[in-house]
């Protein structure tokens, strides 16, 4: 990561993981290190000659319908090999920053002097040998370091500014700037009612004056400020202060897929990725395609097959695409791939990764191995849980691929559940560029999985119980209500999807105890869709930018020995939770929420675990609980065979 000093010297002052510019410290949050607190500026600034381009057509198109077709490149941070000079090329290269919030109150107690960055009262000291404590030093009797101001302010939104704390002393008036401030802490708890903001014309005021619904008048209106875009649009939003680093200040606007096979072999596949611009060659005399093929940015992963090789299956495709006209074959093939392009699998993402983790042959690609259990999983006839699972798959090896569009600030964006993304409700996200973005910044993890199918038949049978209606008007009313409230219009994700994004997260929990990875460590997929082309399946994976994801631990459970076991196990912990009865008793439609039978004791997981931020969870769907028993409503209860 580097900085813009207020001398425009560029200069290092941290360090971050390219996976947390996408998921924690992404375009327009604040990165707090150990002396700094730091802005990550807009995608204008960013530097994309050192940035590598990542090939998914996949998620390029998906980005194109948020974004514009003029998208046209999906690339990884700008970055550098670290090399032993503290003050080579790699030192300037990285993800610019810039020092945000733009007040600082001297660390010396006997001072506490709260003053602008560039008021020329600090001066910065650069460390170029441990970047991490570059700081600020205040120029006084005996120098102290800086600290950045404890406050900011929000806006619905997306618009973040610096406190006004000369406004807010004076009650409403921006006074002279030439008053000086100081930011007096008294006490022990550091709460906001012993934190006060003192003038030098005498003016004070305490902090807890600023925080709340009920103090938002004390607040100027928002200015519509974007920092990282270093711009002001109209806004007059009512604002609120938010403490420096709230979780509430930044939530990614993200799209994810993992990439999936178009073909069993190998050169084939690497040619079909980069197919976007190999096509262009394609039409051209052999000696001349053969020739530029090592000149192209795609030829670092097409190398190892040799040009010979990487020729004839250009020619092949070129030819097939010659000979079937209006297909698309750059990027059909099996797997359940599909047309990257086709309006469909550009709006739901979960349709080719259905086809491909339930096609029935096993693929053996670098970034896309799949390992089917043989045999019967459950005998005819066999009761719950077995009987209910039709198909088991150990993914060996997955790799994901994340992209960062947009963020917003104080509420998190609403989800997709439909189409395993952000929804399309952007009234309230801040832009990730001053002007329409040529290429957006994103991840690659790689990591294991398990898919388990189930059975269709059964799913739909208990879908028509009236047990299962009667549960899903509420479930249903309460997410009418929710939408009323939060002002949003949000598709209802169907009663099927509940019952699997709440075993998945059973499954969760009782896969963290054996597989070796912390719970937080293992994501969820929900391939859930009833009528036409009816999806009932889910996946268990992990993905890390590290050796994390891929030790095995977790694919190890899906052999049918182990994971049954299990799955008993996960079923029979849903019964009962901590919290009941109120737990089990839970009205949804009370307060609006899009949760029954669900807690934090029970089936709550960690942000990076599900997709749907803990909401359309109901343990009643899938077993006999507390306030539910003998109803009828739970799958895992219902009868192998239809009375």
């Amino acid at each position: 990561m580097t900085a813009t000093a207020p001398t425009d010297n560029r200069l290092r002052v941290g360090e971050l993981r390219p996976s947390q510019l996408l998921h924690t410290f992404g375009i327009g949050s604040i990165a707090d290190l150990p002396n700094l607190s730091v802005m990550v500026m807009g995608l204008d600034r960013w530097d994309p000659g050192n940035a590598a381009v990542v090939t998914e057509q996949r998620l390029l198109t998906a980005v194109r319908r948020k974004l514009g077709p003029q998208v046209a490149q999906l690339r990884l941070p700008p970055h550098q090999p670290r090399t032993r000079d503290p003050f080579g090329n790699w030192a300037g290269i990285g993800v610019p920053v810039e020092v945000f919030p733009g007040w600082l109150r001297c660390s010396n107690l006997s001072c506490n002097l709260l003053a602008r960055a560039r008021s020329g009262l600090f001066t910065l000291k650069p460390n170029n040998y441990a970047p991490e404590k570059t700081r600020y030093v205040h120029n006084h009797r005996v120098p102290a370091t800086a600290l950045p101001a404890r406050f900011v302010l929000a806006c619905p939104n997306g618009h973040l500014d610096d406190f006004p704390w000369l406004y807010f002393v004076h009650g409403g008036v921006d006074e002279d700037p030439g008053h000086t401030l100081t930011l007096v802490e008294r006490g022990t708890t550091g709460e906001a009612a012993n934190i006060f903001v003192i003038c030098s014309c005498g003016a004070s005021r305490s902090m807890a004056d600023a925080i709340g619904q009920t103090k938002q008048a004390n607040l100027p209106a928002c200015r519509g400020r974007h920092p990282h875009l270093e711009k002001f649009d109209p806004c007059g939003e009512q604002t609120r202060t938010l403490a420096l680093g709230a979780t509430n200040s930044w939530f990614a606007m993200q799209l994810k897929v993992f990439s999936l096979p178009r073909t069993d072999e190998p050169v084939e596949q690497a040619v079909r990725e980069h197919w976007e611009t190999l096509s262009l060659l394609a039409p051209l005399p052999a000696e001349t395609v053969k020739a530029l093929l090592p000149t192209q940015y795609s030829w670092r992963d097409l190398e190892q097959f040799g040009i010979e090789s990487v020729y004839r299956t250009i020619a092949a495709l070129h030819a097939a695409a010659a000979t079937t006209p209006g297909s698309s074959n750059s990027n059909s093939g099996s797997g359940g791939g599909g047309d990257a392009d086709s309006p469909d699998e550009a709006v739901d993402l979960r349709v080719p990764e259905w086809a491909a983790f339930t096609d029935q042959r096993e693929h053996s690609l670098d970034d896309f191995t799949t390992r089917r259990e043989r045999g019967r999983i459950a005998a005819p006839g066999e009761s719950a849980p077995v009987g209910a699972l039709a198909d088991i798959v150990r993914v060996t090896k997955l790799r994901e691929v994340s992209a960062l569009y947009a963020f917003t600030r104080l509420d998190a964006p609403d989800w997709d559940t439909s189409a395993g993304a952000v929804g399309a409700d952007n009234r309230r996200c801040a832009p990730i560029s001053s002007n329409p973005p040529s290429w957006v910044p994103c991840a690659e993890t790689r990591g294991e999985g398990i898919f388990l199918r189930f059975d269709e038949a059964r799913i739909a049978r208990w879908e028509q119980l009236d047990a299962v209606h009667r549960r899903a008007s509420v479930l249903r009313a309460a997410h009418a209500k929710w939408c009323q409230t939060m002002g949003v219009e949000l598709d209802w994700p169907g009663v099927r999807y509940i019952l699997l994004h709440t075993l998945a997260h059973c499954l969760i929990r009782e896969f963290a105890l054996e597989c070796g990875y912390g719970a937080s460590g293992i994501s969820e997929r929900i391939y859930a869709r009833s009528g036409e082309q009816p999806m009932a399946g889910l996946l268990l994976y992990t993905a890390a930018p590290d050796s994390e994801g891929t030790l095995g631990g977790l694919v190890s459970l899906g052999e049918r020995d182990r994971l049954i076991p299990l799955l008993g196990q996960a079923i029979e912990s849903a019964q009962l939770c901590g919290s009941d009865p109120l737990c089990s008793e839970h009205d949804p439609r009370e307060h609006g929420r899009l949760h029954g039978a669900a807690c934090h004791a029970c089936l709550f997981a960690a942000e990076t675990s599900c997709e749907a931020g803990n909401r359309y969870l109901d343990r009643a769907l899938l077993v006999d609980t507390f306030a539910h028993s003998g109803t009828g409503l739970g799958f895992f209860g219902l009868p192998a065979t239809a009375a």
